[in-house]
């Protein structure tokens, strides 16, 4: 039998031994740390995954609100617009997780709720509701928990009277196509997430012999810069049809540069010719933004034969009414300039920009320091400033711009 005094003493000298009390406490708080540290980094992704579902919600009630306005979608079909707007828009963050992409088209939900006035009126409120299980890492599991739950929702109302009107834009894209516009990005692609590839190895032929022949294997497929740029502008050009299927408040153009700008295409309603023009883009040559922002500048300050009105402000007359759009640029570079008085010659653009009222944003696709620098200078404000690191921050960014100039399309009652 063990006195209750020699446990004590057993006791004490545990106490006293700091080299096993380090020992046990190191057993111990390891794990904790490393769930801990688990934790960390799905909180961040949490947060981001919920600033995308937050983006996706918003533009899919706006665009579905903006069709039942409009009169080119039905309270059934709209639901249909709203919920496939989310989904299709989270495709290029979900990255193909098939089990992530099912999650969220069984939590996205779509209510519409019409309202007549006394004179006949109709008013529609459409609330979107999506959510979705992440998958967490390893080291949260840990401490018991193997998903977290993304949730977001976003109301849009609009309504028709005897007088409405919708706001209108003209927007111009300046991007670059420079060649390395064909560097990989470390984004896998969605629709063919691997590609096969050839190299030299030793095969055995028939003869038992070792001989030099070509093996293949697959790897991973990420999306490239150019290839990035596309689907984004794709995506954005997407939602301002969206807000405008008409094509009688939205105008859009685009140049391209490298050393030297590219043949434009010019300022037209809709934005079916900027999304040819950007597909058919090729990566090629060195950079310098001047020219191409420049053509930009000059296309919607571009004085008519009206007094008082530049041609874009008669464009939008001539066709809804409204004299004065806003004007936009969007300005995106993944590199520095390497022509001398570049950068120079662009702020130049970028102050007369300014000074026109045209709102400008700019995109520093992992872009280095002098780009970043240059496209910070000509943001209309910081919060017009963007510096994806990944074709997914890419795509982040071109749908808030989206998100934020189809607001334009918000019908308001005269």
């Amino acid at each position: 039998m063990i006195a209750g005094s020699d446990i004590l003493c057993a006791l004490k000298q545990l106490l006293r031994d700091r080299a096993g009390n380090f020992g046990i406490l190191t057993a111990i708080a390891v794990p904790v740390l490393v769930a801990a540290g688990g934790m960390a980094v799905d909180v961040t992704n949490m947060s981001l995954s919920h600033s995308e579902l937050q983006e996706a919600t918003d533009s899919a009630a706006l665009a579905a609100a903006t069709a039942l306005a409009d009169g080119s979608a039905t309270t059934t079909s709209a639901k249909d617009l709203a919920n496939n707007f989310v989904l299709g828009q989270m495709s290029n963050y979900l990255g193909g997780d098939t089990n992530t992409t099912s999650s969220l088209k069984a939590g996205t939900n779509t209510a519409v709720t019409k309202t007549t006035d006394s004179s006949g009126n109709s008013a529609y409120s459409v609330v979107v509701s999506a959510s979705y299980s992440m998958p967490v890492n390893g080291m949260t599991r840990l401490l018991g928990q193997s998903s977290m739950n993304i949730a977001a929702s976003s109301t849009s109302i609009s309504g028709k009277t005897s007088e409405t009107q919708k706001n209108a834009l003209s927007m111009y894209f300046v991007l670059d196509r420079s060649g390395s516009m064909d560097e990989a990005t470390d984004t896998v692609n969605t629709e063919q997430p691997t590609k096969t590839y050839t190299y030299g190895c030793l095969k055995t032929n028939t003869n038992g012999w070792q001989v030099w022949g070509t093996c293949t294997a697959t790897t991973a497929n990420y999306y490239t810069k150019m290839e990035s740029l596309k689907i984004a502008t794709s995506n954005l050009a997407a939602q301002l049809n969206s807000a405008d299927p008409n094509m009688i408040y939205v105008r859009t153009g685009a140049d391209s540069y490298n050393s030297v700008a590219q043949t434009a295409t010019s300022l037209a309603w809709g934005e079916s010719g900027v999304t040819r023009y950007v597909n058919n883009l090729t990566s090629d040559g060195s950079t310098n933004s001047a020219p191409a922002f420049t053509a930009a500048v000059d296309a919607l300050t571009k004085p008519s034969t009206t007094a008082g009105l530049t041609n874009e402000q008669l464009q939008h007359k001539n066709k809804s009414g409204v004299t004065n759009p806003t004007m936009y640029i969007v300005f995106m570079t993944d590199g520095n300039n390497n022509v001398a008085n570049a950068d120079t010659d662009t702020k130049i653009q970028c102050d007369k920009a300014r000074r026109n009222g045209i709102h400008v944003y700019t995109i520093a696709f992992m872009a280095p320091e002098n780009g970043q620098a240059l496209l910070k200078y000509c943001a209309t404000s910081p919060s017009d400033y963007f510096t994806p690191q990944s074709a997914a921050d890419l795509f982040k960014a071109f749908a808030t711009i989206a998100t934020e100039t189809s607001k334009q399309m918000t019908l308001l009652t005269k």
